[in-house]
C-alpha cells in the first residue's frame, strides 16, 4: 500500500530501545532487519531513530538516579517518555552504547538514509544534585569568577550576593528568583539537550559518514534554542499538526516553517505532518477532504524538501490509541490514506521543478531565543507574549502575500530590504550598533514596544529607552505604562507636516491602543500616530525616522485591530519598496520558491470557499498543465504551483 501511494521513504525505531536492547548489553536488530528488508523490496528508504525518548524498564530498576527529579524532590515515574535526566553520565553512556550499537550495525543497510536523533527535544527540567552541580559548572564556565557572576546576575539586591559556586541554586520559581539567574538557567536547559544531541551526532557521523543527520523540531516550542540545537545538523525537520479546533487560517504553521528554515538558512523537512484527528485521551476534528493536501503544499511552499505523515497506521494499543494515522484502526486505504497518496504522486511530478529552489524573502523578522524568555520570566505587561508579538506583524505580512525569514539577532541583514524586531527586549550592545548600521546603508526597520530594556546578563540597560537606538529611531521614551485590563485608548493617525507622507494608506483613521503604551517623545521623528487621552496626547504611538540612507518606524503600544498591522505592513513594504507579485484575497497564503532560473509561485486556499486569485499572466499550473491567464480559481482547499 505504501509503493501504490508513491511513499519512498519511512521513519522507524524511535522508541524501540527495549526491541533493540531487550537487557544491558544484548542487542536484537533481526526485526529491524526483517522490516527494512521489507520496505527494500517495495523501493522505500528509512531514517532510523535514535531511541533514547524512551527508555526500558530495565534503566532505572538497575540506575534509578537517571530519573529525572521533579520540584517536590520526588523522581518520575518511569512509563511515560521524556522522562530522563540529561546530567546523568550513566543515561549519557546507555545512550551512546544504544546509538553506537545501531550505528554499527545499520552503517551498510542500503536502504537507510539518515537518521532522527532522539524525539522532540524539550523535556523534561530536572531539579537533581547532578543537574545544580552541572549547572554551577556551566557558570562557572561562562563567567569565569564569582565577581562577574555576582555582577552580571546583580545579586547585591536583596542580599543575594554567592561567595561559593556551591552556593548557586536552581532558580525554581521564575516569578520569585532573580531574573537574570532565571534566563541562564533556561539557557543552560537548552544547552544541556544540545549537548546530548551533539554526543550523538558526532558518534552517527563517525560511524555512518554517507548518513544524514536531522531531528524533529516542534516549530515555535519556546523551551530551546532552536539556532544552537540546529548546528550540528545536515538539515531541520520538523513535526506540524496545525489541524485543531475550528478550521482558520493556519498562520503558526507558515511562521514555523519559515523558522524552521531560518535556523540553517537552508530548507528542511517534515518529520510528522497531520494524518488524521490528533490527540491522546481526547482526540480533535477530523482534517476535512483536501485538508491533508493543502496543509502539505504550505510546508512545501516555505521550503520542505521531504514530507512523511505520522502516522502509517491507527495504534491499536497505548497512549496514542487516537493519535490517528493515514489508516484507521482497521488498515484500510480510505480518505487520507487515497488523499496522501495524491499528495505523494503529485510531489514526484513537482520533483524535477522544484530541484534547487528555495524561499528567498526580501523581508526577515528578527526572532530571537533570549528575549523570548527573558519575556516570559518578566512579561512587563499583562497578557505579554513575545512570540505573540511576532505574529501580528508576520500574520500582516501573510495577508500581504509577502515571504519572510525568521533569523537570529545577529544575522547579516544586508540581504534584506525590511527588517522587523518585535519586542528585542534583550539588546547585547553589539546588536544594537548592527541594526544601526543596517539602517545607515539604506535599510528599512520597524521596532516596537519594550524593545532595548535589558543587556545579554538580564539586567536593565541604565539608560533612556530605546537606548542605543534612540537616535536611530528619532525618539525618546521616558516613561511608560501597563494598560490595565478594560481600559483602552483611541489611537488616531495624523498628517504629518505638509510635504511628507505620513498616514497609512487605505487605512481607516482610528485603532484601539491595548496592553501597554509607551511614553514617546520624537527627537527628529515623524508623528505618524497618536493617542486621544488628554494625559498621552504630547507622546507619539507609531513613528517614522529618515536615518542616514534608510528609514526607522516604532510603534510604542499593542493594536487590538489586525487591520491596523495590515496597513503598517503596506506602509513598510512600499518605504522598502517590496512589491508583492500576488495580492491575495483573505484567507489565501502565497510563497515563491526560486533558484537554477527557476521561479515557482505557490497558492494554498485556506478557507472553506473557492477563491479567485490575480495571477501573472502566461505561467503554467505544474498541477493541471494549463496555462495561466490573468485570473485563477482555487476551490476549496485548492492548491495551485504556477511556473512563472
Amino acid at each position: 500500500m505504501m509503493q501504490e501511494a508513491g511513499f519512498n521513504v519511512v521513519r522507524l525505531a524511535e522508541f524501540a530501545w527495549i526491541f533493540m536492547e531487550p537487557e544491558e548489553g544484548r542487542f536484537e536488530f533481526g526485526w529491524l532487519d526483517e522490516a527494512l528488508g521489507i520496505l527494500a523490496a517495495h523501493g522505500i528508504s528509512a531514517i532510523l531513530c535514535t531511541p533514547t525518548a524512551a527508555m526500558p524498564a530495565w534503566v532505572p530498576r538497575k540506575y534509578p538516579e537517571v530519573m529525572a527529579l521533579q520540584k517536590d524532590g520526588t523522581r518520575l515515574t518511569w512509563g511515560v517518555r521524556k522522562n530522563n535526566c540529561f546530567t546523568s553520565g550513566t543515561y549519557r553512556l546507555l545512550s551512546e552504547r544504544i546509538t553506537r550499537a545501531m550505528a554499527e550495525h545499520f552503517a551498510d543497510t542500503p536502504n537507510v538514509i539518515g537518521w532522527q536523533t532522539d524525539n522532540e527535544f524539550g523535556h523534561p527540567f530536572c531539579y537533581c544534585p547532578t543537574c545544580r552541580a552541572d549547572f554551577q559548572d556551566w557558570l562557572r564556565r561562562k563567567y569565569g569568577s564569582l565577581e562577574e557572576l555576582n555582577r552580571a546576575w546583580g545579586t547585591h539586591f536583596w542580599g543575594h550576593r554567592v561567595t561559593r559556586w556551591d552556593e548557586i541554586v536552581i532558580p525554581d520559581n521564575p516569578e520569585g528568583h532573580n531574573p537574570s539567574a532565571c534566563l541562564d538557567w533556561q539557557r543552560y536547559f537548552s544547552w544541556l539537550n544540545v549537548r546530548f544531541q551533539r554526543d550523538q551526532v558526532r558518534l552517527l557521523r563517525a560511524v555512518c559518514p554517507r548518513h544524514f543527520v536531522t531531528h524533529n523540531f516542534m516549530g515555535l516550542f519556546p523551551e530551546l534554542n532552536y539556532y544552537d540545537l540546529a548546528e550540528d545538523l545536515d538539515f531541520v525537520s520538523w513535526d506540524n499538526y496545525p489541524v485543531w479546533g475550528k478550521p482558520e487560517v493556519p498562520y503558526a504553521a507558515s511562521a514555523a516553517a519559515d523558522l524552521m528554515r531560518g535556523l540553517k538558512r537552508r530548507n528542511f523537512w517534515i518529520m510528522e505532518q497531520t494524518a488524521g484527528p490528533g490527540g491522546w485521551g481526547v482526540f480533535g476534528r477530523n482534517p476535512r477532504p483536501g485538508e491533508l493536501r493543502k496543509v502539505a503544499y504550505q510546508q512545501l511552499a516555505h521550503g520542505a524538501e521531504g514530507n512523511l505523515w505520522f502516522r502509517w497506521r491507527t495504534c491499536t494499543a497505548g497512549r496514542e490509541q487516537y493519535w490517528h494515522g493515514l489508516l484507521g484502526h482497521d488498515g484500510r486505504g480510505l480518505r487520507r490514506y487515497q488523499e496522501a497518496a495524491q499528495t505523494a504522486q503529485e510531489y514526484h511530478r513537482l520533483a524535477p521543478e522544484l530541484e534547487g529552489t528555495t524561499v528567498e524573502p526580501q523581508v526577515a523578522i528578527i526572532y530571537d531565543y533570549d528575549s523570548l524568555w527573558a519575556l516570559r520570566i518578566q512579561p512587563g505587561f499583562a497578557g505579554n507574549s513575545y512570540t505573540a508579538a511576532m505574529q501580528r506583524y508576520y500574520n500582516a505580512l501573510f495577508r500581504a502575500g509577502v515571504n519572510v525569514d525568521l533569523v537570529r539577532p545577529t544575522e547579516d541583514l544586508r540581504r534584506y530590504r525590511l527588517v522587523l524586531a518585535p519586542e528585542l527586549h534583550v539588546l547585547p550592545d553589539q546588536v544594537a550598533r548592527r541594526l544601526i548600521a543596517y539602517v545607515e546603508a539604506g535599510g528599512v526597520l520597524l521596532a516596537d514596544c519594550r524593545t532595548g530594556v535589558k543587556d545579554d546578563t538580564g539586567l536593565c540597560h541604565a539608560r533612556t529607552l530605546p537606548g542605543l537606538l534612540s537616535e536611530m529611531l528619532g525618539i525618546t521614551i521616558e516613561d511608560y505604562e501597563a494598560v490595565p485590563e478594560g481600559v483602552e485608548f483611541r489611537l488616531d493617525w495624523r498628517p504629518a507636516e505638509e510635504g511628507q507622507a505620513g498616514s497609512l494608506p487605505h487605512a481607516a483613521n482610528q485603532f484601539t491602543a491595548t496592553q501597554y503604551v509607551d511614553w514617546v517623545t520624537p527627537q527628529g521623528a515623524e508623528v505618524l500616530a497618536g493617542y486621544d487621552e488628554w494625559y498621552l496626547r504630547p507622546f507619539a504611538a507609531v513613528t517614522r525616522h529618515r536615518f542616514c540612507g534608510g528609514t526607522a518606524y516604532y510603534v510604542g503600544t499593542v493594536v487590538r485591530e489586525p487591520e491596523f498591522y495590515d496597513a503598517l505592513i503596506a506602509l513598510l513594504l512600499e518605504s522598502a519598496g517590496v512589491k508583492p507579485l500576488v495580492q491575495p484575497p483573505p484567507g489565501v497564503e502565497v510563497s515563491i520558491r526560486s533558484g537554477h532560473g527557476k521561479r515557482l509561485l505557490f497558492l494554498v486556499n485556506h478557507t472553506e470557499s473557492a477563491q479567485t486569485v490575480k495571477v501573472p499572466a502566461g505561467g503554467t499550473d505544474l498541477l493541471t498543465g494549463e496555462q495561466t491567464g490573468e485570473t485563477l480559481t482555487l476551490p476549496v482547499y485548492g492548491v495551485a504551483v504556477i511556473k512563472l
